[in-house]
């Protein structure tokens, strides 16, 4: 898999842009805030329909224009692919495969992408919520109906928490709201279970090679389990929280149990990195990670993801940075952003298709 071109009008600072990818290597080079991220931005949004800093498609229109339009010509194994994307300030949104409106799932599964952000660096440190994002973002590339599943458990979850605040309380109704969180709850943890179960098995290997001895470990931190479990048990397990906690939950006004509560944790030589590791050691972790999310994607849906790697060698030392670099197998597409060439040695450049960007135009 790999794109062949990438479009770009009034996408933020881009006005106009049109980028031949026709290349392995591709690599962005410019001064901060110029457009790299964006025009990375803009190739994950295309797998994802999401963007990694905002939720609001309003910024992605440029500050001058009425309407963001971005699109790209996908090679795929069976076929060549046009995906194009449309949003107004009237938030009209439409979704094109080969010209033809389409459904936001079959738009998802055209193109998958593995970013890696200089903000995924702080991934170990940051908040339970930023790990869940990145749990549920690499779920999705490989399991496409995840996102659903997601969607319909938060909807249940809304609205009961519009019953928990409201003034009278029904409890039968509040049954009701919990069987259902519990039934569709317990296959995003399973989900969440058996991809951070596979995630692990190969950022052991990897994770092992950069630090050289170090052994590490990731677990899916959920208050009411105590182990692997199948979907019925998980089920069970979390009807009998949702139960125990109904009087705390009804005081409090808000769902206090459920995947949007859990967290992910990491052991190094079996101490938590979230809170001993050094900054090298919670890199090394994200570095190991990433990798990993691209070799999952690339053996469950038996092409190569493209490879988006946005301000990050910049952020590596050498040793990460070349563990990264030639962890890049032939024919995984990368693009790469950077301020500048320095962290590339001269064999890897020669392969490269550079660009230059100032103030949202390429050169």
């Amino acid at each position: 898999m790999r794109l062949k071109n990438l479009t770009l009008k009034n996408y933020r600072n881009c006005k106009s842009i049109t980028l031949d990818l026709g290349f392995d290597k591709i690599l962005i080079i410019g001064k901060n805030a110029q457009g790299k991220t964006n025009i990375l931005e803009s190739v994950y949004f295309l797998s994802t329909l999401k963007s990694p800093r905002t939720s609001n498609n309003q910024e992605l229109i440029n500050f001058d224009a009425q309407s963001v339009e971005v699109r790209s010509d996908v090679v795929k194994a069976d076929a060549d692919v046009e995906l194009a994307f449309f949003y107004n300030r009237e938030k009209t949104r439409e979704l094109r495969v080969n010209t033809l409106k389409t459904t936001p799932k079959n738009f998802k599964s055209v193109l998958r992408t593995v970013l890696f952000a200089t903000p995924d660096l702080l991934l170990l440190r940051g908040n339970p919520s930023d790990r869940r994002e990145w749990l549920d973002r690499a779920i999705s590339q490989v399991y496409p109906a995840y996102d659903e599943r997601l969607s319909k458990y938060d909807k249940i979850r809304i609205q009961k928490n519009n019953l928990l605040k409201s003034d009278y309380i029904d409890e039968t109704l509040l049954r009701v709201y919990n069987e259902q969180m519990a039934i569709a709850g317990s296959n995003i943890i399973f989900l969440r279970l058996k991809f951070l179960k596979e995630i692990e098995r190969i950022a052991r290997e990897k994770h092992k090679i950069i630090s050289e001895s170090e052994e590490l470990k990731i677990q899916y931190d959920c208050s009411f389990l105590n182990g692997e479990e199948d979907v019925e048990t998980i089920s069970r397990l979390f009807a009998a929280a949702l139960e125990e906690r109904m009087n705390e939950e009804i005081r409090r006004g808000q769902s206090c149990v459920g995947p949007q509560r859990d967290d992910i944790l990491f052991y190094i030589n079996d101490s938590e990195a979230t809170k001993f590791a050094s900054q090298g050691q919670q890199r090394t972790v994200v570095l190991a990670l990433k990798l990993s999310e691209l070799e999952i994607i690339t053996d469950k849906t038996g092409e190569n993801p493209v490879l988006l790697l946005d301000d990050v060698l910049a952020e590596l030392d050498d040793i990460r940075q070349n563990f990264l670099l030639k962890s890049i197998k032939p024919g995984v597409q990368t693009i790469i952003t950077s301020v500048d060439t320095i962290h590339f040695e001269e064999e890897f450049l020669r392969d490269v298709k550079i660009y230059n960007i100032e103030q949202g135009q390429i050169s």
